[in-house]
């Protein structure tokens, strides 16, 4: 017994010992304070950082001023939208992108998608995908890093061009005037705030069900017919449940109509699609990614990176940026604007409506040096795809881009006149998506979709609705 304790204490001992060796020791601290030096530069920089944002103090005063905005390619839009404050930027940029294209092939003039619309069927779909995925995942423990993820990330404002064709190819469309924006859906953190609290008791009440039916013990014949039943049972509870949220949802976007005029014709929202677009919005677009962190050339798919159950996860092929670009001025130049997504925070003059690698001074103000590349920021999580946007502009001189231009829909006043200009070396460090018309994809690019797509899990660092 002696001996046992004895042998304890050591051990105790030595995990003490371990464990301190990763502390701040007072000898530690005496050398790490020396990164502070108390001088005249270093008190007046402590001052004026104490009272001014970071972002002012560092603006770079050599490149404060506007940027050429003459673009030699355009594609030619009509009005700035406005998400306020909701997380939809996926969401306007995606109709954005169709706008363009029914006002170029119908001469439609300052007209606009119902945004609320289509969110409305975007949020009972991102709850039934939910739903399906703990009953799916019902074996499980709760420790499980999949059932985790869904307890998590119950629902959500943002997404990506996959859901917009998902949801539109279902639902269709209908005008901004036939179904227009309520104060929740721009200002939507409450009402998902409620939604994901439902949605995560419901869960558990899924998960309960599935765990008191006992089927563990069963065999055979008798297995099989009580694993249907018991899957029946879920189903029926998981639509009551839906329709409770169908219920909230209509409390705070409004009931989605089923048909509405339009030019003295009554319609319905998958035929007014059809009508005014007439082509395929699953199968007609490529998704294209620039992710260094992979490899180049191989197709990749997200878990659960999609907005409805039976819809389809982001699958992207991995480029260089080079051949992206290719693609891109292809599009612009045949007046094609593209679903375009970046980490828009990054270097953002807002007041300009700037994204250039040259406006801020972060490292002369701070004293320190920041040297991760597009590759290691991916990695640590330090930039991804937040944010997207419609890319309608490039500035070629000599064939070779200098800058790009996005349409924004953060309202006309934001920005230049409603859009951001980002340089073409930004453009290479934070840009990640572009969503292009299949015509405009090289043959050697289509062959490569043909590949069996890689899997990534939800929580890959590329997986960022944006919002």
């Amino acid at each position: 017994m002696k001996r046992i304790l004895t042998l304890a204490l050591a051990l105790t001992s030595l995990a003490a010992a371990a464990q301190g060796t990763g502390g701040i020791t007072p000898a530690m601290l005496d050398q790490i304070s020396k990164g502070w030096s108390g001088s005249s530069t270093d008190k007046a920089l402590r001052n004026a950082i104490g009272q001014t944002p970071i972002n002012t103090l560092a603006l770079n005063a050599e490149n404060a001023a506007m940027i050429d905005t003459h673009f030699s390619d355009r594609v030619q839009t009509r009005g700035i939208t406005d998400q306020k404050s909701s997380g939809r930027c996926w969401l306007f940029t995606g109709l954005n992108v169709l706008r363009a294209a029914a006002i170029q092939k119908w001469d439609l003039g300052d007209f606009q998608f119902s945004q609320n619309y289509c969110f409305f069927w975007d949020q009972l779909e991102k709850a039934n995908l939910f739903l399906q995925g703990i009953i799916d995942t019902a074996p499980k423990p709760m420790e499980d890093r999949e059932v985790d993820w869904l307890f998590q990330n119950p629902i959500g404002d943002g997404g990506t061009f996959t859901g917009v064709a998902n949801l539109v190819t279902k639902y269709g469309l209908v005008p901004a005037d036939v179904m227009p924006e309520t104060a929740v859906s721009n200002a939507t953190s409450q009402m998902s705030t409620h939604l994901k609290t439902l949605l995560r008791q419901d869960g558990l009440k899924l998960r309960k069900i599935y765990a008191d039916a006992g089927l563990d013990h069963l065999r055979g014949a008798k297995a099989r017919k009580a694993e249907a039943a018991l899957q029946e049972a879920l189903q029926q509870e998981k639509t009551a449940m839906l329709s409770e949220v169908y219920h909230v949802l209509a409390l705070c976007l409004g009931v989605p109509p089923t048909q509405f005029e339009w030019k003295g014709k009554t319609t319905t929202p998958v035929q007014f699609y059809r009508d005014l677009l007439g082509y395929d919005l699953e199968g007609g677009y490529v998704m294209l990614m620039n992710d260094p962190s992979r490899e180049y050339g191989k197709v990749y798919e997200i878990q659960y990176d999609r907005h409805l159950y039976d819809g389809q996860n982001w699958l992207y092929v991995n480029l260089p940026m080079e051949r992206i670009k290719e693609m891109a001025v292809a599009s612009i130049k045949e007046g094609v604007a593209m679903y375009f997504s970046c980490d828009v925070g990054k270097f953002l003059d807002r007041k300009k409506g700037v994204a250039d690698l040259a406006n801020y001074d972060y490292e002369s103000l701070l004293g320190v040096r920041f040297t991760m590349d597009k590759k290691d920021r991916i990695r640590t999580h330090a930039s991804g795809s937040s944010h997207a946007m419609t890319l309608i502009a490039v500035d070629l001189k000599e064939g070779v881009p200098q800058k790009w231009m996005v349409e924004n829909s953060w309202g006309a006043a934001s920005g230049y006149k409603g859009n951001i200009i980002m340089t073409d070396k930004w453009f290479d460090e934070y840009m990640f998506r572009l969503v292009v018309e299949k015509r405009f994809v090289p043959a050697d690019v289509q062959e490569m979709l043909k590949q069996q797509p890689i899997m990534l899990p939800a929580w890959d660092p590329m997986f960022i609705p944006e919002e």
